[in-house]
């Protein structure tokens, strides 16, 4: 006979709770019964394992000599037991929420995420748009696409893809450009905000930002963007901002070159949660569309 046949999983419920709360009171709030409930289930749960679990004392109980072990086992258990729970309310809910940065989102996810839906239109997708880092571990976001060093602590992180930028600017501009030296004689596009600067793309060319003069700035780099297309200037944009504007012919690029900033776009979940069948099918999908895209290679 299999040992879980007879074994009382409720009665080892009560038990476990107990132990690792340290009275009857705080198990029974947790498991939503009476005080005196708990303790006849640790009674039947004692009764089935052939021991003692507990030792009584004035105080309450508290667990037995040797139960040390057992209870541990059985914390990892129940654990795991609700954590497939869990799994499976998730599949069922086919609700994903993803967290992420919203020029990301604007330009470049919305975009492709019709195609997500028309391959599995089951899943409900949520975005949410914030500059704010969200914790995956705490509320309800499946997903977070952060964009910088990664090594985010306490968290499951796949990198995505390597961020790179290029300067971009009308056709207009672009045709006055014959070497990266001729930046020195344009208006520069600004993004007060951006996590790199002008020196990550010059640096390799031989140039410092030094040579660049002034032009438009704002704090938003979509915006920015706008303005090389309406051409005010050059803009050092990053990749997943100009793709399909480059793609589109909205802007050009006087100098084909990407060159990396450091920084990579990571996909960021819970830390000690298995994926869900709906997070499992948007991390392959994203891969895919990413990879296809020729992004960061």
């Amino acid at each position: 006979m299999h040992p879980l046949q007879t074994a009382p999983l409720n009665a080892l419920r009560a038990a476990e709770a107990t132990a690792r709360l340290g009275s009857l009171r705080a198990a029974a709030q947790e498991l939503g019964v009476s005080p005196g409930a708990v303790s006849q289930q640790i009674a039947r749960a004692e009764s089935a394992l052939g021991r003692p679990l507990f030792d009584r004392r004035p105080g309450g109980l508290r667990p037995a000599e040797g139960t040390e072990e057992i209870f541990l086992h059985l914390r990892e258990g129940f654990s795991r037991l609700t954590a497939a729970v869990e799994l499976t309310r998730r599949d069922r809910a086919h609700i994903l929420t993803i967290s992420v940065a919203p020029i990301f989102a604007a330009r470049w996810l919305i975009w492709r995420l019709p195609e997500f839906t028309r391959a599995h239109p089951e899943i409900k997708v949520r975005l949410d748009s914030s500059i704010q880092l969200v914790d995956p571990n705490a509320g309800d976001v499946d997903f977070a696409i952060r964009i910088g060093p990664g090594g985010y602590q306490g968290l499951t992180v796949e990198r995505l893809l390597e961020q790179r930028v290029i300067p971009v600017c009308s056709a207009d501009w672009a045709a006055k450009l014959q070497t990266p030296a001729d930046l020195a004689h344009v208006p520069i596009i600004r993004d007060a905000r951006a996590m790199f600067d002008w020196d990550v793309w010059l640096g390799p060319e031989g140039l410092s930002r030094q040579i660049l003069g002034e032009g438009p700035e704002f704090n938003e780099a979509s915006l920015g963007l706008d303005s090389a297309m309406a051409g005010e200037g050059v803009l050092l944009a990053f990749e997943t901002l100009c793709h399909d504007a480059l793609e589109r012919g909205q802007v050009a690029a006087p100098f084909p070159r990407y060159h990396p900033t450091g920084l990579s776009y990571w996909l960021v979940s819970a830390r000690d949660r298995s994926l869900s069948l709906p997070q499992r099918r948007f991390r392959s999908w994203l891969k895919d569309s990413l990879a296809s895209s020729g992004m960061g290679s």
